[in-house]
């Protein structure tokens, strides 16, 4: 009975086309609507960037500054030393992003592409540390990389993002959709498996690839408690600890807060657009198989 008004409702909105166009632009605004209230929040640190310290909270907001404060945009690289905390978030979030990337497509390869003796079992093992949370290892990860000589450098963060298991899910459902026969046929013309990896499987996953060097490089570069932990040098800090140091013991900087944090976007949405295409393409993929 269902079905039959179902189909009663699509033939009526067939024949109405107003109807349609009723219904379409009913849809775009509230899309719309929402798209405007999830901005909400970044207007209002744009808006904030440029007043003053004063003016941050003045109720009711005022969305547009009386006078336009572009010097605050001058003062974080003069007040803090952002352009190392730059220069250390960068380091960090390229290293690992790039060692993650090759690290996955590798273990996914074979965990998607190789047959051996306890595949299976490793990869839900390997899988089921996602469900562990970070608290829980936190502390004998501290002890290994102290005992290990790393603490309070860069490569404490490189060494212990390098792996990522939640990669290797994600690149592991993407190479399952690609046909074994081609893997097969390279094989037999006498390509070896590190090839057939290089050859055949990275071209076609580009937007498996680009999805994850997304949300890897988002993610270690929005990355806080870690350098937080691990790294206690003010040369050693990065962009996310840094911005603490507009915070004072009795006043805090919200003006500067707010510049610096939007100048600390930027590479982010960088990183989104130029691989969006692919990780759009990923999406809209995702549910063909073959």
């Amino acid at each position: 009975m269902s079905q039959i008004i179902v189909s009663k409702q699509r033939a009526i909105r067939k024949d109405n086309p107003l109807l349609n166009m009723v219904g379409k632009v009913l849809l775009y605004v509230v899309l719309i609507a929402v798209a405007l209230f999830t901005l909400i929040p970044f207007v209002w640190m744009i808006s904030s960037s440029l007043k003053l310290d004063r003016e941050v909270f003045v109720y009711p907001i005022r969305w547009i500054p009386e006078v336009f404060h572009w010097e605050n945009y001058t003062l974080i690289w003069q007040k803090v030393p952002l352009v190392t905390y730059f220069k250390n978030t960068a380091f960090i979030a390229i290293v690992v992003t790039f060692l993650q990337t090759l690290t996955s497509s590798f273990a996914a390869y074979a965990f998607a592409k190789l047959h051996f003796k306890g595949r299976d079992v490793l990869f839900m093992a390997y899988i089921a540390t996602i469900a562990v949370p970070w608290q829980a290892y936190m502390l004998p990860q501290f002890i290994m990389m102290r005992s290990m000589g790393l603490y309070d450098t860069l490569w404490a963060m490189v060494v212990l993002q390098a792996f990522s298991a939640f990669g290797v899910f994600l690149m592991r459902q993407f190479y399952q959709s690609i046909p074994t026969e081609l893997c097969e046929a390279a094989r037999i013309d006498g390509l070896s498996e590190y090839g057939i990896w290089a050859r055949i499987m990275l071209p076609l996953s580009k937007a498996a690839i680009a999805t994850l060097v997304i949300f890897t490089f988002v993610g270690t570069w929005n990355d806080y408690m870690g350098p937080m932990i691990y790294l206690t040098r003010d040369v050693n800090k990065t962009i996310q600890v840094g911005l603490r140091r507009f915070i004072q013991e009795n006043s805090s900087d919200y003006h500067l807060i707010m510049a610096a944090s939007l100048c600390s976007l930027l590479p982010v949405s960088v990183v989104f657009l130029c691989l969006q295409k692919y990780f759009i393409e990923g999406i809209a993929t995702s549910g063909l198989k073959g």
